[in-house]
């Protein structure tokens, strides 16, 4: 008899404190208090990321610049669909599969090409190609670098089709930079549908 009032009277006080608890949170909320962990950035500061992002900038720059983890970038740009398609700030989040065949041939697409690509086509590419080298973005990978191109993706295709020849007479190491970039192209192509 003694262990059941004891456990009467412990239900009982475990019942008292959840409703304080939802008491005290009903009027947190009504004061207009935010409850939880603050969040580590604000609305426009996100929109900036994002549009860094969208310029060229590598996650674990904007990382660093911000003083966050690159997971909280990543979140961010995922929040904004940033990650999977280039676009304008303004429109919705698009994600593979959503464009329309008239918009999607309009739409950029960040690719990295390797370095020892990049060298070949400033070379062997046409005027159109290597314009678009200078105006990419040179990015440190370990010993060599990459250059972040924002472009659409048919340009992407013709530096692949205009490296495709000089790769093969060219190294082992320029051959293995033009498979990674093909494995690049071909995943952006994989998540756009009805590309021409």
């Amino acid at each position: 008899m003694m262990v059941s009032v004891l456990a009467a009277v412990l239900e009982f006080q475990r019942d008292m404190i959840s409703e304080n608890t939802r008491e005290g949170v009903a009027a947190a909320e009504a004061a207009g208090k935010t409850l939880g962990r603050p969040a580590a950035l604000d609305p426009s500061t996100a929109t900036a990321i994002v549009a860094a992002y969208r310029q060229g900038t590598a996650v674990k720059a904007l990382a660093r610049q911000h003083r966050v983890a690159p997971k909280t970038i990543r979140r961010v740009l995922d929040a904004a669909g940033a990650r999977y398609l280039s676009g304008p700030l303004d429109m919705p989040p698009i994600r593979p599969g959503e464009l329309d065949d008239v918009l999607a041939p309009q739409v950029d697409v960040v690719l990295d090409v390797p370095g020892r690509l990049a060298d070949l086509l400033r070379i062997a590419g046409d005027e159109v190609v290597r314009l678009a080298l200078v105006s990419g973005r040179n990015i440190r990978r370990g010993p060599g670098y990459s250059v972040r191109i924002v472009a659409p993706l048919a340009l992407h295709r013709a530096m692949l089709e205009q490296s495709a020849a000089a790769a093969d007479s060219a190294g082992p190491a320029e051959r293995k930079a033009h498979r990674v970039y093909t494995a690049r192209v071909a995943a952006v192509e994989a998540t756009q549908p009805h590309m021409p």
